[in-house]
């Protein structure tokens, strides 16, 4: 202790000899007493004077060292959800590939077989096979991408029918219309169950629409649309002329026309009205002269054509 007195008092005596103590300030980077100098000394002032705080360069290097800390986990953050996204954007590639490779020929071979068809042939398809790719590619969220490759498959199948139609014969285009509709209808029986789990969880859930639905939306827009103009006229005389068509083919025209278009009823009032019911308006009793005018013209024309009265 009084070493440490001695370091800091200086004794002056002026010329009278009187000897007086003077304290000396310690400097600021003066060591400790017992200890080595540090490099990184503060001085305060009193928190009277303001609270002010002095520090020097070793102490600024300090704080940029913890602030490069504190960046380094940032830094790690970003470089791992740059590494993820890379990692689930090429998962995402692979899954795609393989829906590619594997997937989709496999389902495609199937629905050729059953677009083609017909109602006595026997094909050898596993179904459960089928449902398990569909299953397959819903779970690897490739919904989208099943939905548009099979709507295009069948759309590219629609064509090569239409095309068909229009080489027809007219004394042929009915049945041959016909036998298009009924071939289309029987094998959406097997193509829409298989893909129930795609129906049910995209198409019904994003979309608000039916699988069904949309695959005779295709056949009307891309087969019947086209040739409606066509056919109407020619139902119109079979209509009119007994047995000239089968009447079960003319019933399954006329209704299945009815199906995919109501407002087509409307091109030919009479014909529709003879095979869907109600779809006249109600009578009313202002007509029943013209209703029996008409029923005597049907009876003539039953008698004319060797049916007994």
């Amino acid at each position: 202790m009084e070493n440490m007195e001695d370091d800091h008092l200086h004794v002056n005596d002026d010329h009278n000899h009187n000897y007086c103590a003077v304290a000396l300030p310690r400097p600021p980077c003066s060591p400790a007493p017992g200890g080595e100098a540090t490099g990184r000394a503060r001085l305060r002032s009193d928190g009277s004077t303001g609270g002010s705080k002095f520090m020097d360069s070793d102490s600024s290097s300090e704080g940029s060292e913890a602030s490069e800390t504190d960046a380094a986990p940032s830094a790690s953050a970003a470089g791992k959800f740059s590494l993820n996204s890379a990692s689930k954007f090429l998962l995402n590639a692979m899954a795609i590939e393989d829906y590619r490779k594997n997937h989709w020929p496999n389902l495609e071979k199937a629905i050729d077989l059953l677009l083609i068809q017909k109602p006595t042939d026997h094909i050898s398809i596993s179904y459960a096979q089928i449902y398990s790719y569909v299953y397959k590619c819903v779970c690897q969220q490739h919904s989208e991408l099943l939905y548009n490759d099979l709507t295009l498959k069948i759309m590219t199948h629609l064509q090569r029918v239409s095309s068909h139609l229009q080489a027809s014969r007219p004394e042929n285009f009915i049945e041959n219309f016909d036998f298009a509709l009924s071939q289309y209808t029987a094998s959406l029986q097997c193509i829409v169950p298989v893909f129930m789990y795609m129906n049910k969880f995209y198409i019904e859930t994003k979309l608000n629409r039916d699988l069904r639905e949309d695959l005779m939306k295709l056949f009307a827009d891309h087969v019947a649309e086209k040739h409606v103009n066509t056919l109407m006229p020619l139902l119109i005389k079979a209509h009119s002329m007994p047995f000239q068509v089968q009447p079960s083919t003319m019933a399954n025209v006329v209704k299945g026309l009815y199906s995919l278009r109501p407002e087509w009823a409307k091109l030919a009032p009479a014909l529709f009205s003879g095979f869907i019911p109600q779809i006249n308006p109600p009578a009313v009793e202002s007509q029943l002269s013209d209703y029996a005018a008409r029923d005597q013209k049907l009876q003539m024309e039953l008698s004319m054509n060797g049916f007994p009265r």
